[in-house]
């Protein structure tokens, strides 16, 4: 008999591609989504949530992180004894505190896949685990869905503060930039100008521009991105008035200060080999 699985929010990009994923695995995958419609033929759509939840052996959670901890509190106490309730937001402190509080009959997993809709495989793709009661048995089942990708396990407070970096602050300057290239009313001259670095980056900006709304609204609400945030403000205040003063010395300090911290951690000259790698490769 075919395990099954339960995704609420399936027709959503994430729900999409995790409804074709698990159906390619063998899985029998019902949906629900009260939002958006669910085009996938091999979902079958259930007629409301609490229908959807009450006889699978796993619930996946693809809603907005805000929803999500009220939806754990619907759905828990609905769902079969052993099963599984895994969610992905990409903020872990308020849904892991709901996921604590699930009666013990559900089995809670919480996870942050580092990867979109756009992901061709499971393969060799970052998923973050955050552990709530049971560590190793979480791990365990997550490991056994996503065979193949990497994990890394790391508590509720800490992945928020890292994705305020990883995610809040790359969506934040790239959010302020597009808004600047949007108002570029000579863009063909732009792009006909742009070298290797201006490439990249513009493509960068541009498919981070493909997420809704909501959910770049979500990443950069993250209450731990303030304190990176208001250090990149501080110096990007403080290199322009060192440039307006003509204080040049002082530029090239915080800029050799900067380089050499980096490069503890990090080969420079590989990352720019790698940056032009990618320019070719976009270009063939």
């Amino acid at each position: 008999m075919k395990k099954s699985i339960t995704i609420i929010g399936a027709g959503g990009k994430m729900g999409q591609w995790f409804a074709k994923y698990f159906a390619s695995t063998g899985y029998d995958v019902i949906g629900y989504d009260s939002e958006s419609p669910i085009t996938d033929k091999t979902v079958r759509k259930a007629d409301s949530l609490v229908g959807a939840v009450l006889n699978t052996d796993i619930v996946l959670l693809c809603t907005p992180t805000r929803r999500t901890p009220e939806i754990i509190r619907l759905i828990a106490k609905e769902m079969k004894r052993g099963s599984y309730l895994i969610e992905i937001s990409s903020q872990k402190a308020k849904t892991a505190a709901a996921l604590l509080k699930i009666p013990t009959k559900i089995n809670p997993v919480c996870i942050h896949p580092m990867f979109g809709p756009g992901a061709k495989k499971i393969k060799g793709q970052n998923i973050i685990s955050v552990p709530i009661k049971d560590a190793k048995k979480e791990l365990a089942l997550v490991k056994s869905l996503f065979e193949g990708a990497n994990f890394v396990t790391i508590d509720a407070i800490e992945h928020d503060k890292k994705i305020a970096i990883i995610l809040g602050l790359t969506h934040l300057v790239n959010l302020a930039l597009a808004n600047i290239l949007a108002k570029d009313d000579k863009v063909s001259l732009t792009e006909r100008m742009s070298g290797t670095t201006f490439k990249v980056q513009k493509i960068l900006c541009e498919s981070i521009m493909t997420e809704s709304p909501e959910l770049i609204e979500t990443i950069i609400s993250n209450p731990e991105i303030r304190r990176p945030a208001e250090e990149f403000w501080k110096d990007v205040g403080r290199l322009l008035t060192d440039i307006q003063e003509a204080k040049s010395e002082d530029v090239s300090n915080y800029i050799k200060t900067v380089q050499s911290n980096l490069a503890k951690n990090s080969n420079l000259e590989d990352s720019y080999k790698k940056l032009n790698t990618m320019i070719n490769a976009i270009e063939k």
